[in-house]
């Protein structure tokens, strides 16, 4: 199994490439033509695609060093190197939100006097229709290798999308004695910026932290306890190494079984949770129950 997920984790390399490459081409060309055509909302576009360009590398690197094996002093292997990157994207993502925001707001009161070049709303509908090519590419190949990491980068490249396709409506809007209306979208595009870093972070601290979707632990919960010779459970935790999910749980088997039967349970239920819902490690301790316990 570790030789599939390590070959999951280089074919993910692809789909991160793919977006570095278009958020580098896209991001110079919405900073030149904003700049030339005076428009705050393609700036902050711009400025959007590079902060994706960060988190991508991150998610590349992240990917690289999650293939990784064990070692000495990572005996779980290098797994959660991949979080780790997601969660220094997401600082730096932050930051330059924060700063289309302080350039876009002083500007919202300042008032403007002109509208920014069609040309603008061109690129910002050119891009947005890149963006959705890559989206669709990146989704497949999630689905493939079972990523959330490229997933992620995927809903990301469907979001900026989204944002370069408001970008081009309040250039558009602007057309109509409405100048006002590119910075708004400038605005917008910052506040998106921030949430879109704030989702990311708040997914890799919650892994980090060992914490574990409360939903499959009912889920793990109720399949075991329906297994043969399991008598109920004493405990059950979760754990995410990257993409990879870890099941300890310590069930209750019948007293009087020898060593050997109460084995071959512990076994059954690594192999249904290993086979049939794609955890990757289950460790199971087997305890006595010396009362009935009801199922």
């Amino acid at each position: 199994m570790d030789d599939q997920k390590y070959k999951d984790l280089k074919l993910g390399e692809r789909g991160a490439m793919i977006s570095i490459v278009a958020y580098l081409i896209l991001s110079a060309i919405k900073l030149v033509i904003g700049y030339m055509s005076n428009s705050a909302a393609l700036r902050a576009d711009g400025l959007n695609n590079t902060t994706d360009i960060i988190a991508s590398i991150a998610v590349l690197i992240g990917l690289k060093i999650s293939q990784r094996p064990p070692d000495n002093d990572h005996g779980y292997g290098h797994w959660k190197s991949e979080t780790i990157a997601s969660m220094v994207a997401s600082f730096i993502m932050i930051s330059v939100g924060i700063q289309v925001l302080t350039d876009a707001i002083p500007s919202m009161f300042q008032g403007r006097n002109e509208s920014p070049d069609m040309l603008a709303a061109y690129v910002g509908v050119a891009s947005a229709i890149v963006m959705v090519g890559v989206y669709f590419y990146n989704k497949k190949l999630a689905l493939k290798i079972n990523s959330k990491a490229v997933m992620a980068a995927a809903k990301d490249n469907l979001s900026d999308a989204w944002v370069s396709i408001g970008t081009a409506v309040g250039i558009i809007g602007s057309q109509l004695h409405m100048p006002w209306l590119d910075t708004l979208t400038a605005i917008i595009v910052g506040v998106l910026i921030c949430k879109t870093a704030w989702d990311i972070f708040l997914q890799a601290s919650h892994e980090l932290s060992d914490g574990f979707d409360e939903h499959k632990i009912q889920l793990y919960q109720e399949v075991i306890t329906k297994l043969d010779g399991v008598k109920g459970i004493k405990e059950l935790k979760g754990r995410n190494y990257g993409n990879n999910e870890v099941i300890d749980v310590v069930i209750l088997v019948q007293s009087t079984l020898d060593i050997r039967a109460a084995h071959d349970i512990a076994t059954r239920v690594e192999k249904v949770l290993m086979r049939d819902y794609g955890v990757y490690d289950v460790h199971v301790h087997v305890e006595p129950n010396y009362e009935k316990v009801k199922r």
